[in-house]
């Protein structure tokens, strides 16, 4: 662990965002609210925020990404794929979106993978920041995420005019090095596991039992379909919840057509299993009709299907879905712990 000075990281960032040739983006106030994006000032960059409105995945899996160019003869046709990456040094990332992209990894890396996906990740270095405020609708304390040991190349925590730096990576060490730092005292390493310990008592919100009992819990209510009724009832389809979400990763696909109809690209764009339209399939056909029937997919997704394929809990806690949520029926800590408080 190492220690650096609130100044010199300071003007480390400005040092990068003048002379490093990667994208640098980090956290930026958004009127009242907190984006990532690419910084032009380190004066621009918060640290102490409490979420952002999108996860950082939007930039290894943009909102819409052009994947492939074809082109069509009368004897022939081509077709040329398409992996666009920037490099790019992101700072600012908390715990929960860390784990979030971790997760990510293992699923855009499985069976099947997704070049674009690892490709863009391939090219970031991800500099996190242990959180010093807490949103209203976060219930990351519950999940396990409110800290993470991986995931990151460097991790910052605040202490009093300094940073304490942690160093998962090689990438990391050799970004480190661009900066003046010191070797962390004990006394420092006990400063950084209390701010850890004390972020326990910061959250509103939690989820009154283990996350591991949340599998088959909602295995034993797949067919609660009065609860899901009930809950489902405002749902607006509107989908906001999925698309803010560090961990959803549904797409669409759609061949976009020169006028000429003799070349053209396929773009993929976010997609959410909320929207009336996401199961519909070839014939017209919705195996997921009912706004009930897509809520309960939504919860039972983050909280069965991912954890029996994949060993994890598919909701990091961030809170981003409930606080999206008009009608306020997304909050997954609300929707679990009423599930659970039925069969008692």
């Amino acid at each position: 662990m190492q220690i650096v000075t609130e100044k010199s990281f300071q003007n480390f960032v400005h040092d990068l965002i003048a002379h490093d040739e990667r994208e640098v983006v980090g956290v930026q106030s958004k009127g009242s609210k907190y984006v990532f994006d690419r910084l032009k000032s380190a004066e621009d960059l918060v640290l102490d925020y409490d979420v952002t409105i999108l996860p950082p995945k939007k930039y290894f899996m943009p909102q819409r990404e052009k994947i492939l160019e074809y082109e069509i003869t009368e004897d022939d046709f081509s077709v040329e794929p398409i992996v666009e990456v920037k490099p790019r040094i992101i700072i600012g990332i908390h715990p929960y979106d860390l784990v979030a992209i971790e997760q990510l990894d293992k699923i855009f890396a499985d069976n099947y993978k997704d070049d674009n996906y690892l490709a863009k990740r391939k090219e970031c270095v991800l500099v996190g920041v242990n959180m010093q405020e807490v949103s209203e609708w976060s219930f990351a304390g519950s999940m396990g995420t409110a800290t993470t040991d991986s995931g990151y190349d460097l991790m910052l925590t605040e202490l009093d005019g300094k940073y304490a730096v942690e160093i998962g990576s090689t990438k990391g060490n050799e970004l480190l090095k661009k900066v003046s730092t010191r070797e962390a005292s004990s006394k420092d390493v006990d400063k950084v596991e209390k701010a850890k310990e004390d972020l326990r008592e910061k959250f509103e919100k939690e989820l009154n039992y283990p996350p591991e009992e949340l599998p088959d819990l909602l295995e034993r209510n797949y067919d609660n379909m009065e609860f899901w009724k009930k809950n489902s009832e405002e749902c607006y389809s509107c989908a906001s919840c999925n698309l803010v979400c560090p961990t959803c990763y549904c797409f669409d696909v759609e061949d976009l057509n020169e006028i000429n109809m003799k070349e053209g690209e396929r773009e993929r764009r976010w997609d959410g299993c909320l929207l009336e339209e996401f199961a519909v399939v070839a014939g017209g056909e919705n195996f997921r009709r009912t706004k009930a029937e897509r809520y309960r997919h939504r919860f039972m997704r983050k909280g069965n299907y991912i954890p029996e394929k994949y060993g994890f809990i598919a909701c990091v806690g961030c809170g981003r879905c409930g606080s999206h949520c008009i009608p306020d029926i997304a909050d997954p800590s609300r929707i679990y712990n009423k599930l659970r408080e039925e069969e008692q």
